[in-house]
């Protein structure tokens, strides 16, 4: 069971992190608790699978990133982790999934990487298809941004 304090960090870390130095100090002076007890709590949550991670989002249009693509891949089913993990390992790809396939969808490894224009995405896409030799892939690119928020819990 949560506590009243347990819910209070929990909405506190669902906001954008303050661009301070010593962001936690920040959020615990808010919540009124010392920056090492919200420490503890963080590592208390993870160790109890409460919390998974802590991730910031970069809002990539903003940043000048104006092409999203997402490749879908067609890989070999023995190799699918071996090249899952190398492609998660690049930093031009932000996403990778492994996802079922059917007869009509045989794409079995998702990816997505972000470029200022198409030819850049392509040029990554390009040197990671040349990393893991696979060729066989389709690029679907992203046309509008619709939604882009993170769960909100206790509110």
């Amino acid at each position: 069971m949560l506590s009243a304090l347990d819910k209070s960090i929990i909405r506190k870390l669902q906001e954008d992190i303050p661009l301070t130095p010593r962001p936690y100090k920040a959020m615990a002076e808010e919540i009124g608790i010392t920056e090492e007890e919200l420490l503890n709590k963080i590592e208390d949550f993870q160790s109890k699978g409460i919390l998974r991670r802590i991730g910031g989002i970069l809002n990539h249009r903003e940043a000048g990133f104006e092409a999203n693509a997402m490749v879908v891949w067609m890989v070999p089913e023995d190799d699918i982790q071996k090249v899952g993990k190398t492609m998660a390992s690049l930093k031009e790809v932000t996403h990778c999934y492994e996802r079922a396939t059917s007869n009509k969808w045989p794409y079995n490894i998702f990816t997505m990487v972000h470029g200022q224009n198409k030819k850049q995405c392509e040029d990554i896409i390009k040197k990671i298809s040349d990393t893991i030799k696979i060729s066989d892939y389709k690029i679907l690119y992203s046309t509008e941004e619709l939604k882009k928020t993170s769960m909100k819990y206790f509110e």
